[in-house]
């Protein structure tokens, strides 16, 4: 199961975190892997890395705020590869941390950029490379358990990735009968570089709510990506799948 055997790939972001997670799921199962991350140092330490796994990787620099970026990554992915089977639209941020009252327009039009028309942009030419091939597809996005629960100080954050799940839904309906499948990834709090500078209070609040009593390790996400990418979630679209170690039905 879960075969990905002669498919291609591209995933936003897919230099670190949680991206590079996904990634290490699909090379596990044969797909090929085209990373698009600002960062070429990372870059190529992520394809060394997956080059040691037995994996057919390139990376491409991209920042995926910049549209101009994207097309390029694009052309470039397809002269590498010839087609894309499945894109994770995995790259954004934090944003700004305060209270939303004290934060001007212009900062919240960042966020927005950043974690809502990033993905719009990203999967705009993929889709449009489905529907041109006449080929099923797979686009799925990284969005947040805290679209579900309440941020404090992080509302730029939790509104963007609330709003990933909207354009899932719509984009489901949109490209469903094309055969094209739309999903998000709803992380909890997971172990990974950038959570390096957490406090320690938070790690431990995280950990008590937790259902099964610890935060989530970046392998625990590459089983979802090898899922979601494969023939096996033929069935599913339009769908949020929380991975969270059970944090957002913790009982008050």
């Amino acid at each position: 199961m879960f075969d990905l055997t002669g498919d291609v790939a591209v995933v936003t972001g897919g230099n670190g975190g949680l991206g590079l997670a996904f990634c290490r799921g699909l090379a596990k199962q044969g797909a090929k892997i085209a990373i698009w991350g600002r960062n070429e140092e990372k870059n190529s330490a992520a394809v060394q890395e997956l080059r040691d796994m037995g994996g057919d990787v390139e990376a491409f620099v991209c920042d995926v705020t910049d549209e101009g970026q994207i097309d390029d990554a694009f052309g470039k992915t397809l002269t590498r590869f010839e087609k894309i089977d499945s894109c994770f639209a995995n790259a954004g941020g934090g944003g700004y941390r305060g209270m939303s009252h004290l934060t001007d327009r212009q900062t919240w039009l960042n966020t927005i950029d950043l974690n809502l028309m990033s993905v719009v942009q990203t999967w705009k030419p993929v889709a449009a490379h489905l529907m041109e091939r006449k080929a099923p597809g797979r686009l799925i996005v990284t969005s947040s358990v805290a679209a579900l629960v309440g941020m404090g100080g992080a509302a730029g954050y939790s509104t963007t990735k609330a709003a990933v799940q909207g354009l899932v839904r719509a984009l489901a309906v949109e490209l469903g009968q094309a055969g094209i499948r739309v999903n998000a990834i709803l992380p909890g709090y997971i172990e990974t570089e950038m959570s390096l500078d957490t406090p320690q209070a938070f790690k431990d609040g995280a950990n008590r709510r937790a259902a099964i009593g610890r935060i989530g390790k970046l392998e625990d996400m590459e089983g979802i990506a090898a899922f979601l990418a494969s023939k096996e979630s033929d069935f599913m679209t339009g769908q949020s799948v929380v991975l969270d170690g059970g944090h957002s039905i913790f009982p008050l």
